[in-house]
């Protein structure tokens, strides 16, 4: 799924936060992980779209 700029920032930030959260809030390593992974994923979204 292709977003626009703005709304793949909007989602970076949010993932961002999620996992700052998970980590800061010493959640399991499974969900500090897959929000690793989420944000992983749109970053290289970003990047693929060469914003």
């Amino acid at each position: 799924m292709e977003y626009s700029k703005e709304e793949l920032v909007k989602r970076i930030e949010t993932a961002r936060l999620c996992l700052d959260t998970s980590i800061d809030e010493k959640h399991a390593y499974e969900e500090i992980y897959k929000n690793s992974v989420e944000l992983d994923g749109l970053i290289a979204q970003y990047m693929d779209a060469g914003y």
